[in-house]
């Protein structure tokens, strides 16, 4: 199987990995840390991926996988600075570098297990250089090889950061699942 990873340019395609399958159900699209809290908390249902296509209109908000024509994957992918991580207060700043972050990694039911993660990964880190970026980071959980609940695995673990070159680069107080999140960072520069 060969997956392609490309920048999220397609509404549709945003829609099938983030989006309801009931248009009238309140679910994140995404959007939790990419917008500021107040306004995530005033979108619902429909407005959420109106968000979406506005942000969209902006430039791509991550990247997408696919096998052959099927979309089977998403990784949202950012300025830190834009997002809600530049003011979050239990995931420090490393340094006052211009980082992007990469916060959520998602692989469609049916396609999971078979590496799709590690590409969309790959892909974000490619994506963010593209752009300027002098690194990029992730805040995984530090699950040490445990399961973690598939509705939380959305940030990643650390072994798929750290396989993908990143190193740990500060603990932070944030705790999802039960497990504690890292600040992964890798250099791109």
């Amino acid at each position: 199987m060969a997956i392609d990873v490309r920048p999220a340019t397609s509404f549709d395609d945003i829609a099938t990995m983030v989006g309801p399958k009931n248009p009238d159900s309140n679910v994140c699209w995404c959007l939790s840390y990419r917008v500021p809290s107040k306004v995530n908390l005033s979108l619902h249902r429909q407005e959420r991926g109106e968000k979406v296509r506005e942000l969209l209109a902006e430039g791509p908000p991550g990247v997408l996988a696919y096998d052959g024509d099927d979309v089977v994957g998403w990784a949202a992918v950012h300025p830190r600075a834009d997002t809600s991580f530049a003011t979050n207060r239990t995931i420090p700043h490393v340094d006052d570098s211009a980082v992007w972050s990469v916060w959520c990694i998602r692989v469609r039911p049916g396609h999971r297990g078979q590496g799709i993660s590690h590409a969309l990964l790959a892909g974000a880190v490619e994506f963010a250089r593209a752009h300027g970026a002098p690194a990029i980071e992730g805040y995984p959980v530090d699950n040490a090889g445990a399961k973690v609940d598939l509705t939380m695995a959305y940030v990643g673990t650390r072994a798929l950061f750290e396989k993908a070159g990143f190193v740990k680069a500060a603990d932070t107080t944030s705790v999802l699942n039960g497990f504690p999140r890292v600040v992964m960072r890798l250099p791109l520069s």
